[in-house]
């Protein structure tokens, strides 16, 4: 589930996407609605009526915030709030339990004014551990990943392994949640979107998979699932 609001040059819009499926079986739906969103303690309720879709999470790791980016142009911060959670949710009249995760990213840049060439982005669910990474190279670059809540050095990130400081994650067997341009993969749904917004956002390419995963550390493996995704800004 994702929920967006956006404000800019006067105009406010809330943005609402679920993407569900199985392999071979992927469906992306976009709409201008808001979602409903609140966070209680270690508990976080979502609703996004448009898409008959709504869950809770609860907490099983620490928060964790950071600030990506800082220019005079604006900022861009990430805050990762349930690095793993316990999730129940429900899509249309079908009920699913497993492991979550939950994260807010706030811009007070503009998207298609970001310093970026590449951005790469994941993170790893098992009953044992936990891990997320960021990767942004371009005019700026920074990369940084979490380890079971702990802030550590990001090594290597590319689509078949992700290395840090104390653990390493072998990616596996995948299947494709979403590959294209913003203008193929998100704007068909919200026409209007295409209008307010340049084009220049809608060549950004991305790709996200779905995939097993094996993280391997000191103290032994644990194996879990892994979304992944690779974003590149075109000129």
């Amino acid at each position: 589930m994702y929920a967006t609001e956006l404000h800019w040059s006067g105009v406010s819009v809330h943005l609402s996407s679920a993407l569900s499926g199985t392999a071979g079986n992927v469906r992306t739906q976009t709409a201008l609605s808001r979602c409903r969103v609140a966070q209680v303690g270690g508990w976080i309720t979502a609703e996004a009526p448009k898409h008959c879709v709504s869950g809770v999470w609860e907490t099983d790791g620490p928060e964790y915030e950071r600030t990506i980016f800082q220019q005079e142009e604006g900022v861009v911060r990430w805050k990762c709030l349930q690095p793993r959670s316990r999730a129940q949710v429900r899509i249309n009249q079908r009920t699913m339990s497993g492991l979550g995760y939950a994260e807010c990213l706030t811009l007070t840049v503009l998207p298609w004014k970001l310093p970026l060439k590449e951005l790469r982005w994941g993170r790893f669910v098992s009953p044992r551990d936990s891990l997320v990474w960021v990767d942004w190279k371009g005019a700026y670059n920074t990369s940084f990943a979490l380890l079971n809540g702990e802030q550590c050095e990001l090594a290597r990130a590319t689509n078949d392994e992700v290395v840090t400081a104390g653990a390493r994650l072998r990616i596996g067997e995948s299947f494709a949640l979403r590959k294209g341009r913003l203008k193929r993969t998100i704007l068909p749904d919200v026409p209007a979107l295409g209008k307010l917004l340049p084009g220049s956002l809608w060549g950004i390419e991305e790709q996200k998979w779905c995939s097993r995963g094996e993280l391997i550390r000191g103290d032994g493996r644990s194996s879990g699932w892994v979304i992944h995704e690779v974003v590149h800004w075109k000129d």
